[in-house]
């Protein structure tokens, strides 16, 4: 009878070395949180404001 971690492996698979500490921060923390922070900062300077030199000023933004 085989045991329980053979029973989870498919047949000809042989599980390969573990990942470090260092490796398991930068791929599951550290890539995530690069490719968030790159993602932001393109939609923010794609989409930010582009009339920041003129006073255009609306019913809406401001009291008179």
């Amino acid at each position: 009878m085989g045991s329980l971690a053979q029973g989870a492996q498919e047949d000809g698979t042989f599980a390969g070395e573990g990942l470090s500490a260092v490796e398991t921060f930068a791929y599951f923390f550290a890539a995530p949180t690069v490719v968030f922070i790159a993602i932001s900062v393109i939609v923010y300077a794609l989409t930010g404001d582009r009339k920041k030199g003129e006073n255009n000023s609306s019913v809406i933004t401001t009291i008179e």
